[in-house]
């Protein structure tokens, strides 16, 4: 059973989500501070957090910075409640590695949809693992059992989004992936127009391979439409 942590301090909305998902067959943590969220995300090791972002005292991006900065929660996927819809605070939380954004007032199903997909995506190996799917190409090799990228003898660990970002590059190499394609087969639904949440997960991705592939720049923005993987 998928045991997930919601972090909120307005006890209303904290129920209604605690409620909802157990109805879904989740096991359900509550806290409403961010001191004891975070203490608890330790302690639970739980397999989602929910995590609302203005708290008191200890607000929702700190809490977040606290999850990944901690060698033993730093994988844990975190889903960002929020009243704040302007971009620059997506920004920020995507930037500190929140997994997704959801913003105040939100529909209750549209919730549960992320709370799949993002469960499905963390707890299953990436699907590059099927040996129907290519693996290899050029200097580039896929290690979907490390959520790692490897370009000639150099590797670098990318986040089970950045990773699936990649793969999906991949395996169309040469062809461009629209941003509606990405947001459907990464996040598993179809947001209006969030196309923001791709540009910044493309950035750290971009940034990571910088790393390890020797000046060459193997994604390419397809204004307006997408990107492609140059291989």
């Amino acid at each position: 059973m998928n045991k997930i942590l919601v972090i909120d301090d307005d006890y209303a909305i904290n129920e209604l989500i605690k409620v909802n998902l157990e109805l879904c067959g989740y096991k359900v943590i509550q806290a409403h501070d961010g001191t004891t969220g975070f203490a608890l995300c330790k302690q639970e090791m739980p397999s989602l957090v929910i995590l609302d972002v203005m708290m008191p005292e200890v607000d929702g991006f700190t809490v977040a910075q606290r999850i990944r900065k901690n060698e033993d929660t730093k994988d844990i996927p975190i889903l960002m409640l929020t009243a704040l819809s302007q971009t620059s605070d997506k920004v920020n939380g995507f930037n500190i590695g929140v997994d997704d954004y959801l913003v105040k007032p939100f529909d209750m199903e549209e919730l549960k949809v992320r709370v799949r997909a993002l469960l499905k995506r963390t707890n299953q190996i990436p699907v590059s693992a099927s040996t129907r799917e290519l693996l290899t190409l050029g200097d580039i090799t896929l290690l979907p059992e490390t959520y790692s990228v490897k370009i000639k003898d150099k590797q670098a660990k990318l986040t089970p989004i950045e990773f699936d970002i990649f793969n999906l590059l991949f395996q169309n190499h040469g062809n461009m992936v629209s941003s509606a394609q990405l947001l459907k087969e990464v996040w598993g639904y179809s947001p209006d127009d969030d196309i923001e949440t791709i540009r910044v997960h493309i950035r750290h991705l971009r940034s990571k391979l910088d790393k390890i592939a020797d000046g060459k720049k193997y994604i390419e923005t397809i204004y307006g439409g997408g990107y492609k993987l140059n291989v």
